[in-house]
């Protein structure tokens, strides 16, 4: 039954697990039901909301950049670099978005203009994630955790928040997004079982 549920919601794969959700041992979203929502409250306007989403995929963006000079190993510099490219496709298509919603015609480097330098991604900063996991930053694998662990915490945000939006394209935007984090998050699951 609930393995029906599941795959009318989209999920392909669906697994019935001895032990439930406590024998679970993969990436989960964690921290309180208020993480993030200091950043996205669900009060915001469609335009806000977007505005938003763009930076926390931006700062996500530019930690992978960053982390491209600190690793020794040319495959994690490679899988930092293809992380990076993958937030720049988010981007995009946030971007997208918003000019069809509003009708204004706005350049890339305006709407980078107005972006908010809080967080990444799933409402923690990235010493925030880096201080929780410690990964192995010349391990693929740890890499691709890390990058799972932010992208369920950012289904889990924009969930949450699309719940609590009281406007209603706000709402649906935010929804929209969320979908396309649960694909990322299955884009990684197949890049970790590459490895």
């Amino acid at each position: 039954m609930a393995s029906q549920m599941l795959a009318g919601k989209g999920f392909d794969q669906v697994i019935n697990m001895s032990g439930g959700i406590k024998a679970w041992d993969d990436p989960l979203a964690f921290g309180s039901e208020e993480q993030g929502l200091d950043l996205l409250t669900g009060n915001e306007s469609v335009e806000e909301a977007l505005i938003i989403a763009y930076s926390l995929e931006a700062g996500l963006q530019d930690f992978y950049l960053t982390m491209i000079d600190k690793v020794a190993v040319d495959d994690v510099k490679s899988l930092f670099r293809k992380l990076s490219d993958i937030e720049v496709l988010h981007q995009n298509r946030i971007l997208e978005e918003y000019i069809q919603i509003t009708g204004k015609k706005i350049d890339r480097d305006t709407f980078e203009s107005g972006r908010v330098e809080k967080a990444v991604e799933g409402g923690l900063t990235t010493d925030e994630y880096i201080r929780l996991f410690k990964p192995d930053w010349n391990t693929s694998s740890d890499i691709i955790a890390l990058a799972m662990s932010i992208e369920a915490q950012a289904l889990d945000l924009y969930t949450r928040v699309a719940n609590r939006s009281t406007d209603e394209r706000s709402r649906v935007a935010l929804k929209k997004i969320a979908e396309e984090e649960r694909a990322h998050l299955e884009q990684l699951a197949k890049l970790m079982d590459s490895l």
